[in-house]
């Protein structure tokens, strides 16, 4: 028995070493941590167990069977985080450059199936060269096999995928379906076709970072949700965002120990400026409101004209869309619509209450946003709130123009309660533009056109630039001093927190992709 034992451990130290010390020791030089030490470093300490330590791929061309490494490329298993049960797999560079394989994929499925049966959120770091070429049309199936289990685990259990080095051609849409990438900053990228097939084909001359890197996806394309400066700063981010998220979408996030104060914030009456045209930042309106240090935030450096991101506010996580007037006036467009209706229908999915934060001047007119679609992409931030039936509350703090208006949480799509600012402007557009438009043969028969036009401009403000008319009929629940606000919005949403709605009976609705 001693010589099995021996055989077994002997195995065992094999597969821990991946592709050999030389390889490791190359990781190491590109400031990355192995696939073992990514996932030591995420779960619990001794909490992970290993699933499929001792598989090997069944490739017989181009000599492969003279190359087999215990594990083929990739770390799978479970564990827990914060006490917490999580699935989690780490492709390995130092084999086949974390190559897919047949062997390789089903290990991957292994899990996530596993993830889905047992309610547990999947985490996947990637590090990958691609489809082992090897196989042939074998590893693209076990991508399409990978594929399809995102989709059925879309909804289900939060997905997280953290980008900790290449990932590139059909390697990019496992990552793409799950529910946040993170992505490490000057050591990963992300790309369909890599520079050489760019250049091939358009003659452009790309580096991979300025094609697939970190901060282009972060900023540019929106791929990314969240970098980080290095590994370990990756790993701490997705600890982080669990504290956020439930198990699977039967449950709720887990509430933290709160006592009711007095809950006043008289910092809040000072945000919003006098001058209607004035920005601010509603990152301090957020900081106002939450509980202290919770915010964490989503796709911070894309879209910036809207901010959405996790904080927590009475012990209990909340999502929050908020317009920042300090980008492009707050207003809506293409990119926002994209970024805040992806992060509302993920909330929803998964039972977290939504906070809707408004100060929009409208659409952001011209022909580029026309050209892009803003018609259809402007519908999916309508569609998501009007179909999303968590807790839903909004607060306006000035602007609320047009069609903006509807689309951001009002009552009109669905919301449970909506709050205003003394401050809080609901028109269908701003006094000026539409005081010259009302009063155009007045202001244009005046001796003092532009006076007049001021005076025109006044008394369509003191009509209609207020919250009051909404309250009046009923559109806005309550105007509040914004020292309230806190303390109201805590109260909304433990009144509101067992709400049920009955959706209507269908396969799914087919929101304007």
């Amino acid at each position: 028995m001693d010589d099995k034992i021996k055989i077994l451990k002997d195995k065992i130290a094999e597969a821990h070493l991946g592709g050999g010390k030389k390889r490791i020791e190359k990781q190491h030089a590109k400031k990355k941590l192995t696939a073992r030490e990514r996932i030591n470093y995420l779960l619990d300490e001794g909490s992970f167990e290993e699933m499929g330590i001792l598989v090997t791929h069944r490739t017989t061309d181009f000599g492969m069977e003279d190359q087999k490494f215990y594990g083929d490329g990739v770390v799978t298993g479970y564990g827990t985080v914060d006490g917490r049960l999580v699935y989690v797999y780490a492709q390995d560079f130092t084999v086949f450059g974390g190559a897919l394989s047949e062997t390789h994929a089903e290990k991957i499925c292994k899990v996530m199936d596993l993830a889905v049966k047992v309610g547990a959120p999947i985490i996947g770091l990637n590090d990958s060269g691609g489809a082992r070429i090897q196989e042939g049309v074998r590893s693209l199936g076990g991508y399409a096999d990978i594929f399809f289990r995102n989709v059925q685990a879309s909804g289900v259990v939060p997905q997280i995928s953290a980008i900790m080095g290449p990932c590139a051609g059909g390697a990019v849409y496992s990552p793409a379906m799950t529910d946040f990438i993170m992505m490490v900053e000057q050591t990963s990228y992300m790309f369909v076709t890599g520079p050489n097939v760019v250049k091939t084909v358009t003659n452009e001359n790309v580096t991979s970072e300025e094609l697939g890197g970190a901060s282009t996806h972060a900023s540019k394309s929106g791929v990314a949700h969240k970098t980080s400066i290095n590994d370990a700063a990756c790993l701490e981010d997705i600890k982080q965002l669990l504290t956020y998220l439930p198990q699977n979408n039967t449950e709720k996030t887990k509430k933290l120990p709160f006592e009711l104060g007095e809950e006043l914030r008289p910092e809040l009456k000072q945000i919003v400026p006098d001058n209607a045209n004035k920005p601010y930042d509603m990152h301090a309106v957020i900081n106002g409101i939450i509980d202290e240090q919770s915010f964490y935030e989503i796709h911070k450096d894309y879209a910036e004209n809207i901010i959405t991101g996790f904080a927590r506010l009475g012990g209990r996580s909340i999502g929050i869309v908020a317009n920042q007037p300090m980008v492009l006036a707050g207003v809506l467009d293409v990119d926002s619509s994209i970024k805040s209706a992806r992060f509302v229908r993920f909330c929803d999915a998964f039972n977290i209450p939504l906070l809707v934060l408004v100060d929009v001047p409208g659409f952001l007119p011209g022909t580029d946003q026309e050209w892009n679609a803003i018609i259809t992409n402007g519908a999916k931030l309508l569609y998501a709130l009007s179909e999303a039936t968590v807790p839903r509350v909004t607060l306006i703090t000035r602007k609320a123009y047009g069609g903006a208006y509807d689309v951001m949480n009002s009552k009109h799509i669905g919301a449970d309660f909506n709050y205003a600012w003394p401050s809080a402007e609901i028109a269908v557009m701003g006094a000026k533009g539409a005081s010259e438009i009302i009063f155009r043969k007045e202001i244009a028969d005046a001796a003092d056109s532009e006076a007049k036009l001021l005076e025109k401009e006044k008394e369509y403000a003191d009509k209609f630039a207020n919250p009051y008319r909404a309250a009046n009929r009923g559109f806005i629940d309550e105007v509040i001093l914004p020292e309230n606000s806190r303390r109201k919005l805590l109260k909304a949403f433990a009144m509101l927190e067992n709400k049920q709605v009955d959706a209507p009976k269908r396969k799914h609705g087919n929101i304007p992709l």
